[in-house]
């Protein structure tokens, strides 16, 4: 995947990760650590700059019970060049009801030039209007209901992550490093190397569109 030739190259990418209580460890864990091994094999360039975002800066505790302390909170963060939304225990239902929240996701969205949901978090990203126009998916066992309760999206299955412009898509879980290290994908060898992840991984099915 070549890079889109509005991304800056003479500073790092912002990459901001929403978290929120009940955010589950491995749709965070498993972007953030590739994104966070860029800059030791892009050198001379700088790779992405990697941080975190809660609604007021406050620490949350991930489904798994790890308290984090975010590095911002929505009137802090700085404007992202890709926004990672991971899914939450409750990214179907209760956060879908944070209007503050929301608004912050399609603003931030708006702003960056990828955006990328982990599992449940295209509920999210489809709840802030982000997805409208654009193929995706989610989580398996919960297609359904997202397709359900947003008619309007096409929706596929049976797929590991789907690119449809700036908008990524993963059904999440183990998934998730697949669409990250897409993401990342003219050093996802080395730094999928460098993690012990096998790249691209046979058993990878994507839907990349034009």
């Amino acid at each position: 995947m070549s890079p889109p030739a509005d991304l800056p190259e003479d500073r790092a990418l912002n990459v901001a990760f929403l978290v929120v209580d009940g955010v589950f460890n491995t749709e965070l864990t498993a972007p953030y650590d590739i994104f966070h091994h860029t800059p030791f094999h892009t050198k001379p360039q700088p790779g992405m700059r990697v941080y975190t975002v809660s609604p007021d800066g406050q620490p949350i505790t991930t489904f798994e019970g790890l308290v984090l302390q975010p590095d911002y909170s929505f009137e802090t963060a700085p404007t992202a060049d890709v926004l990672v939304v991971a899914s939450a225990e409750h990214s179907k239902d209760r956060d879908l009801d944070n209007g503050a929240m929301i608004a912050w996701v399609r603003d931030a969205g708006r702003k960056a030039t990828f955006v990328v949901s982990l599992c449940d978090g295209a509920f999210v990203l489809a709840r802030a209007g982000l997805v409208d126009g654009h193929v995706s998916t989610t989580f398996p066992s919960d297609v359904d209901e997202y397709a359900a309760m947003f008619p309007q999206l096409d929706v596929r299955r049976e797929v590991s992550f789907v690119h449809d412009g700036r908008l990524l898509t993963s059904q999440g879980g183990a998934r998730s490093f697949d669409v990250a290290l897409y993401l990342v994908d003219q050093v996802a060898r080395r730094v999928a190397r460098g993690l012990v992840i096998e790249w691209p991984p046979s058993s990878m099915r994507a839907l990349v569109l034009p």
